[in-house]
């Protein structure tokens, strides 16, 4: 409904100051007309809001896994991890434990491969960060933005193999924990099948 002004001559006002009940009526009366004086910029901030948060979403959904190989061999009951100190992702070998664990492999962590005859296949991984400026803040925090996972027996062998990798274009995934951006790798390294994880991320069902 267009508001249009008034061609009347609006009625004089001897230096009388407008009364609180006079302006609560005046207001009502531009709501009922179909009238409102709304500032842009409250606006503008919500649609701001709404669009960081979506991005937030985005970013913190769980990783996917990508050019996997997986030869057929024996379930794994248990193995064993070669700690990578070029890996400079002070989490991602409690994250590759949990994975494990959800697919009832036990794990032990050894630097180097000094225990040939105490495992018979090793999980070796690499990871790569980046540094971003983390959603919602100023704050510059790092990511890990690739990594590559093997399944290899003591004579080299390797069983299956498996990636993930950050989107350069939509970020999907960027700030998700390493445990979620890693689980579904280790899931496809193990059964060979390349899921697509669930919205819910993989720390948030633990905790519920």
């Amino acid at each position: 409904m267009l508001c249009r002004r008034s061609l009347r001559k609006p009625p004089v006002m001897h230096r009388r100051e407008l009364q609180p009940q006079s302006l609560v009526l005046v207001m009502a009366g531009l709501s009922l007309s179909g009238c409102s004086i709304v500032s842009p910029a409250p606006l503008w901030e919500l649609v701001k809001a709404t669009g960081s948060l979506a991005s937030m979403a985005m970013a913190t959904t769980p990783g996917e896994p990508s050019n996997t190989v997986h030869h057929t061999h024996e379930p794994l009951k248990e193995l064993c991890i070669e700690f990578n100190p070029q890996a400079q992702v002070a989490d991602i070998v409690p994250a590759l434990q949990i994975a494990l664990r959800q697919h009832q492999i036990e794990s032990r962590v050894y630097e180097g491969i000094v225990a040939t005859e105490k495992c018979s296949v090793w999980l070796r991984y690499s990871a790569f960060i980046d540094w971003g400026q983390y959603p919602l803040s100023d704050r510059y925090k790092p990511y890990v933005s690739k990594a590559a996972l093997t399944l290899q027996t003591t004579r080299g062998q390797v069983l299956s193999s498996s990636h993930y990798e950050l989107d350069p274009v939509l970020g999907t995934s960027q700030w998700a924990s390493t445990q979620d951006k890693l689980a579904p790798v280790v899931s496809a390294l193990i059964t060979g099948i390349e899921n697509k994880p669930a919205s819910t991320p993989t720390s948030q069902k633990e905790k519920t």
